[in-house]
């Protein structure tokens, strides 16, 4: 197979998505292949084979007649997806430790600081009230991770090494040692009944669009020593429905929330979320991806291919994972 040209488009100017950052990684990464930054008025669109991309605009991938594989660069898929005009060739999502890693340590990082009610001890440090209230063990919890793919189910099973309950629902019927897995319409309200910290880390897909919403919140467990739920969203900001985010922090439905995802990014200069008492916002931060460890995941991927093997983490575009 001929050795094909890598267009690597990134629509952002984030100081961890710069391109050049990217196309300079690549350029170690892939030997003698070509590699391409878009936009770039003097390449032939014939040229390009492959594209290494983030949040290309709707119909930039459509001028590359030869192309034969999209790689996403971040874990989630839907911003592609949503475009109609994307070429109908295999779409790569990542798949590697790093990701996956970094995603746990922020799952972790966040149920431990709402089991351990840092958000009242920073409040009394500002008043400067020695006030310690009591703590409860780790096993009186019960995390909810709501996906129990690579990234769900490798921060249940940490979470559950911490001595948490651990519970956790996906769509189809899934077996992890010491997670009480539930699945299917059937299997969610038994699954929230149980939860006093709401994990999730679900694609975002037209059936779960909104998922995060009042419904789901009013059935999470409110009866452990937290007193009311709490929301983790790592996933995607389409998942949530952030009026009843707010509306159930205001009357008491949900206890507090770390939200890493939303709607709207960056989230407007007036949104409630950036100054709520009751949340703690990060800027989409949760899993960043590693240039070095992805590029070198698509060179060896676009390597392997070329010499007749198959791409792996293909994404199945009718369920949109």
């Amino acid at each position: 197979m001929t050795i094909g040209t890598l267009a690597v488009l990134i629509n952002s100017t984030q100081q961890n998505w710069l391109p050049e950052r990217w196309k300079a990684r690549f350029d170690a990464v892939c030997g003698n292949r070509r590699v391409v930054l878009l936009p770039d008025a003097g390449l032939d669109p014939a040229e390009v084979h492959y594209a290494a991309v983030w949040k290309p605009v709707p119909g930039d991938l459509g001028a590359f007649p030869n192309l034969r594989a999209i790689f996403n660069l971040g874990a989630g898929v839907d911003a592609l997806m949503a475009d109609k005009s994307l070429p109908e060739v295999p779409l790569v999502r990542v798949a590697v430790p790093d990701l996956t890693n970094r995603m746990t340590e922020y799952v972790v990082l966040h149920v431990l600081m709402h089991h351990r009610q840092e958000l009242y001890l920073r409040q009394s440090q500002r008043e400067k009230r020695w006030e310690p209230r009591y703590q409860w063990p780790a096993s009186a919890i019960t995390v909810g991770v709501m996906g129990l793919g690579t990234l769900g189910a490798d921060a249940a099973d940490v979470l559950r090494r911490l001595g948490f309950r651990v519970a956790g629902w996906s769509r189809s019927p899934r077996t992890i040692e010491g997670v009480e897995c539930f699945h299917g319409t059937a299997g969610m309200d038994a699954f929230l009944r149980k939860t006093d910290i709401l994990v999730c880390l679900l694609p975002l897909t037209p059936d779960t669009h909104g998922i995060l919403n009042r419904d789901v919140f009013a059935k999470l467990n409110r009866n452990s020593p937290l007193g009311a739920p709490v929301l983790i969203n790592a996933g995607r900001g389409g998942l949530q429905n952030e009026a009843d985010i707010l509306a159930c922090l205001d009357d008491g439905t949900l206890g507090a929330a770390s939200l890493d995802v939303f709607v709207q990014e960056p989230q407007p200069k007036d949104s409630r979320f950036w100054t709520h008492p009751k949340v703690v916002l990060t800027p989409h931060n949760a899993a960043d991806t590693d240039a070095d460890a992805i590029s070198a995941y698509v060179a060896e991927q676009i390597a392997r291919f070329e010499a007749g093997g198959a791409l792996e983490n293909v994404v199945d575009r009718t369920r949109g994972y």
